[in-house]
């Protein structure tokens, strides 16, 4: 099945890496975390891959121009320009790289791609968050409700304790705790091509009208996940994400 991934964002609030690089190259262990997603997916079979760039969209070219040269050991030949690889790590993946806009907003991004996606159902999510979600689980839900859109439901932990009062006496303390209440967006959808056509253009926001449209209509189902789940949007969430990585304790591997 054809994935998609939202990869153009800003990344504003990790501006220690993306003044540089775009959010989607930074690296978690050495890899960017764009590659930990699509490593994800391609462990559940899914190698056919549609990425919406924006910001910094060259870099991201780039690196997908020479894959093969950067996870490989090579001998190059100065004088005839041959190339000579030694132990090659390829993966067996399709990408396809969209160019949709420094300024197209999420909804606009999945938008651009519908050509290359056809009159298909496929996989969807945004290019800064790992989790151990079971995708085959996720699809089989997905084919059983014949709604025109899943996404996952996720409860991340709290960045700060939680309280439980009683008047001004505190009754419970729980420090960082999952959530109890409070299910977010977790990404990782499955959608059909029906849904393409909630999107206006450019402008659209993917977390407002279209999904909005799509609760109205009664076609928005959740697919609840209890175990790992983890974005990226700033410095902590990136420490955090390395050191499961280093202490080989990255749930999403």
């Amino acid at each position: 099945m054809k994935v998609i991934i939202l990869a153009g964002g800003f990344g504003t609030r990790l501006s220690e890496y993306t003044n540089v690089i775009p959010k989607p190259m930074v690296p978690i262990g050495g890899k960017p975390i764009l590659w930990h997603i699509m490593q994800f997916y391609a462990k559940y079979g899914h190698k056919d891959f549609y990425i919406a760039l924006g910001y910094k969209s060259e870099l991201i070219k780039d690196y997908f121009l020479n894959y093969r040269e950067l996870n490989s050991d090579f001998t190059l030949d100065l004088n005839s320009g041959d190339i000579e690889h030694h132990e090659v790590n390829s993966e067996d993946w399709k990408v396809t790289l969209i160019d949709t806009g420094d300024k197209t907003m999420t909804g606009g991004r999945l938008k651009r791609l519908q050509k290359f996606i056809g009159n298909e159902p496929c996989l969807l999510t945004y290019g800064d968050g790992v989790a151990d979600i079971n995708l085959t689980e996720l699809l089989k839900f997905h084919k059983s409700h014949g709604k025109m859109i899943t996404m996952s439901a996720v409860r991340p932990n709290a960045r700060f304790g939680e309280l439980e009062l009683q008047g001004n006496l505190v009754k419970s303390f729980k420090e960082k705790p999952r959530l109890h209440k409070g299910w977010i967006n977790g990404g990782f959808f499955v959608i059909e091509p029906d849904f393409f056509d909630l999107i206006d253009g450019d402008s659209t926001l993917l977390e407002r009208e279209p999904l909005e449209k799509a609760t109205k209509m009664n076609e928005l189902m959740a697919f609840i996940h209890e175990g790992f789940w983890q974005c990226m949007d700033n410095k902590r969430d990136h420490d955090f994400l390395e050191n499961l990585w280093i202490k080989g304790k990255a749930p999403w591997k």
